[in-house]
């Protein structure tokens, strides 16, 4: 695999049938892709509309991106974005917290951990929908389909919210049983775990505020299984989950209400790829000024949004006119293009 012929770009419809086969392979819990046809291709409308709107966002919009081999022509990997989770509703998480039982006359105190009930990440914007094709899991691929969207929104600020989030995958077995869900949620819910995901489809989980508990669980209380899962990843979320941790996510505070699994949030302006992102100027220009390194490249446009990885200077200012980015990207004269060092602080080459 070539990583020049990797290209991200929106969902068309003809990419139903991959979505399809994505959808397909996803582990219970892992995708926000609903395993149904008419549900695929109503959220690839969803994200036309999005993608093509000229009208002010609202926060409802819905972005899907697929990352394409262009030398085999086949769909690899997707990812999405919500502008605004709970849009329609209250987004819910658990919170970590410790609370102190303390006896002064029996001279004991005890720090005990519980979880709160809390829908403090609702307007949050929200990562969703990571799915890479196994065979591209160990390259640059998943930087490519992970980190990009964050330039998308970098550019398209006014369209989301400078807070970012991301869910990801909790425990579960092979059928789907999680033990956390089965101590926790079950107990409020007569249904398995992939029902309960089935009827939220992945994203809308207002209707647990009518059935949980809005007291704290305490931890301790809970079998050994569900206390173990808490804030545990499922091992297909290892992969996204590494990615988020290195732009500087913060995972310790919050927890998915069904599986336990950790749930991130941090600041826009202080993810790694945002803040090394910088504009390149579309002029003739020494590009040889400096050993290259593997960059994210994405042009300025938002229907036609195009993410490449390409080999530049760190300290390249320019783009000169016969550059390989122009055709990749589809750069018209005088086009925005933003580019984003990898790993700045490797050697040239490295990685991909």
């Amino acid at each position: 695999m070539n990583p020049r012929d990797l290209l991200l770009r929106p969902v068309a419809l003809a990419d139903l049938p991959a979505l399809e086969r994505i959808a397909c392979a996803s582990e219970h819990g892992i995708s926000s892709l609903p395993n149904d046809q008419t549900k695929l291709l109503a959220r690839i409308e969803r994200s036309l509309e999005a993608f093509a709107s000229p009208d002010d966002a609202s926060g409802e919009e819905t972005y899907l991106f697929v990352l394409e081999d262009c030398a085999r022509g086949e769909v690899v990997g997707s990812s999405g974005i919500a502008a605004s989770a709970g849009f329609h509703d209250r987004f819910y998480s658990y919170r970590n917290e410790f609370v102190v039982h303390a006896s002064p006359a029996l001279g004991v105190s005890n720090r005990l951990h519980t979880l709160h009930l809390c829908h403090d990440l609702s307007g949050y914007t929200l990562l969703t929908s990571f799915y890479i094709d196994p065979a591209y899991a160990h390259g640059p691929a998943p930087q490519l389909l992970s980190r990009a969207r964050l330039l998308f929104i970098l550019q398209f600020a006014e369209r989301f919210n400078e807070r970012i989030a991301a869910e990801n995958p909790g425990l579960a077995d092979p059928s789907g049983q999680s033990p956390f869900w089965d101590a926790v949620g079950r107990r409020f819910f007569d249904m398995d775990y992939p029902q309960a995901e089935a009827v939220t489809g992945g994203r809308n989980k207002a209707f647990i505020a009518d059935l949980m508990p809005h007291s704290p669980i305490y931890v301790p209380l809970l079998p050994e299984a569900a206390q173990w899962a808490i804030g545990q990843l499922h091992p297909v979320g290892e992969l996204p989950f590494s990615i988020l941790q290195d732009e500087g996510f913060d995972a310790d505070t919050y927890i998915d209400i069904f599986d336990g699994g950790p749930t991130v949030e941090a600041n826009l302006a202080l993810l790694r790829s945002v803040r090394h992102a910088r504009k390149l100027e579309l002029r003739a220009a020494d590009l040889n000024a400096g050993l290259p390194v593997w960059h994210l490249a994405v042009n300025g446009e938002r229907a036609g949004f195009r993410a490449v990885l390409a080999e530049l200077p760190v300290a390249a200012q320019a783009l000169a006119p016969e550059h390989e980015l122009h055709s990749r990207l589809g750069l018209a004269p005088g086009a925005v293009l933003w580019v984003s060092a990898l790993w700045p602080d490797a050697g040239a080459g490295s990685r991909p």
